[in-house]
């Protein structure tokens, strides 16, 4: 198994290593944020926001590592599962946050928070399909089997 994730990254290009370099990074620090949050608030760590958000912040404990995971062994389903996931992080994380931030928009310029999610999934966006494209080449292209 070792061997073949070796096979399918040794035939990428440097900027495939380094876009899913920044999408592990980040999913699993999105997993952590997540994480902390339940460990210090139990389960209703996100009581003040929607239900429906409550429930995508529980299921990020999952689906965070699951596209590290996916993207850091050169599956293509990792950059659409990542992606997806930023797509419900954001709108969730906007749609919780918007009355404060019309209120008081200075407080949101950190680097932490909103911010960085936002331009997180924006890079998400951006290079998601060409990262899939890339990780399916490999995927397909032929290997040679030592005897």
């Amino acid at each position: 198994m070792r061997q073949a994730i070796r096979e399918r990254w040794g035939a990428q290009p440097r900027w495939v290593w380094w876009v899913a370099a920044v999408y592990v990074a980040g999913f699993v620090e999105g997993a952590g944020v997540h994480a902390v949050d339940v460990l210090s608030g139990g389960l209703h760590a996100y009581r003040a926001w929607p239900p429906a958000s409550q429930l995508l912040f529980h299921a990020m404990l999952v689906l965070d590592p699951l596209a590290a995971v996916l993207v850091a062994r050169a599956r293509p389903a990792g950059p659409l599962l990542g992606a997806c996931i930023m797509v419900a992080d954001l709108v969730a994380n906007w749609w919780g946050n918007w009355d404060g931030l019309m209120r008081h928009p200075l407080d949101y310029l950190q680097f932490v928070g909103l911010p960085v999610m936002t331009l997180f999934g924006l890079f998400v966006f951006a290079t998601a399909a060409p990262l899939r494209r890339a990780l399916r080449s490999a995927d397909r292209a032929p290997r040679i089997r030592p005897a």
